[in-house]
């Protein structure tokens, strides 16, 4: 079992979030992980930097965290030729210290480029393309690929570190999951549905699967997390759709700090949390991430070091 904190880079700038990933790893987490968004889903959040500067400054700061994205959609503000050298230069630089995460996307942070956002099944389409070439241009040499959505012309990435990065892919249903068994090493959810964890392992999937736990620690921990992350009960099928911060604001405006309660362990004892804990790991999750939303980071990772991580039992 492998514990991770969660960079909530929406939340905090560039230099806040090296800062936090340094003194997670000082807490005792095994790895951090971090969305890679262009916009933060609520105005009120703030932030959005790129992620791969962030993480590449915590591989320099940091000297056994694992690093991971949380996740990097590789087929509509990327193309997948970039994605791979990037993950490829940062598990050089982190001494394959590095997962890539990698989903479909959202219309919020992909419509930048002004290229649309594809229906759910183009997605799909272009998720699988994408995850072709870039296992195609980490076997090493030029590669062509000529595909429905996607095209590589006589690419190669020159450094490739001697492990390559395992690919965690995000999957909301069955068939994101076998995807992840046939196109990736990985899975990656955010609900604790052991359907999906079957359906990878039922595809030959064998490697790490990753989920995310929301939580909500610190003084009016709910009021703060109604305040920046009511937008996680909004659905899916809500978030992968709407455009823009403006746009989850009205569709987010009904739910009330109870209805976070409900959907974040909270409170200042160990116990909800490591409940919480135990119905991913029941499900069949081994890399669980604690996505804190509440307003006081520094607490967090004191309250996991001394009370939190010792109850886990892990």
């Amino acid at each position: 079992m492998r514990i991770g904190y969660k960079l909530m880079a929406e939340g905090f700038g560039p230099k806040e979030l090296i800062r936090q990933a340094v003194r997670a790893e000082e807490a005792g987490f095994d790895f951090v992980e971090i969305s890679d968004h262009f916009h933060p889903w609520l105005d009120v959040q703030g932030h959005s930097p790129y992620a791969w500067t962030v993480l590449g400054a915590v591989a320099a700061r940091t000297e056994k965290l694992g690093l991971a994205t949380g996740v990097t959609c590789p087929s509509v503000r990327y193309h997948p030729a970039i994605v791979a050298q990037a993950a490829a230069t940062l598990a050089i630089i982190s001494d394959d210290r590095f997962t890539l995460g990698v989903g479909a996307g959202e219309r919020l942070n992909e419509h930048v480029v002004g290229q649309g956002f594809p229906s759910v099944r183009g997605r799909h389409e272009r998720l699988v393309e994408a995850l072709d070439i870039i296992n195609l241009l980490w076997q090493g040499g030029y590669q062509s690929y000529e595909g429905k959505h996607l095209q590589l012309e006589d690419a190669q990435v020159f450094d490739l570190p001697d492990r390559l990065p395992v690919i965690a892919v995000a999957a909301g249903g069955r068939d994101a999951a076998e995807l992840a068994a046939t196109h990736g090493g990985g899975l990656f959810a955010t609900e604790p549905r052991k359907d999906l964890v079957e359906a990878f392992a039922a595809k030959g999937g064998r490697g790490p699967k990753y989920a995310e736990i929301p939580v909500a620690w610190g003084k009016d921990a709910i009021e703060a997390a109604h305040k920046t992350s009511r937008w996680a009960l909004t659905g899916w099928r809500v978030m992968s759709e709407l455009p823009n911060p403006a746009n989850f604001e009205a569709a987010s405006e009904l739910i009330k700090p109870e209805d976070v309660a409900g959907q974040f362990a909270h409170g200042s004892d160990a116990g909800p949390y490591v409940e919480a804990f135990r119905t991913y790991a029941d499900a069949g999750y081994d890399h669980l991430v604690f996505m804190n939303a509440g307003p006081d980071p520094d607490g967090f990772l004191d309250f996991f070091a001394k009370e939190l991580r010792p109850s886990l039992g892990v």
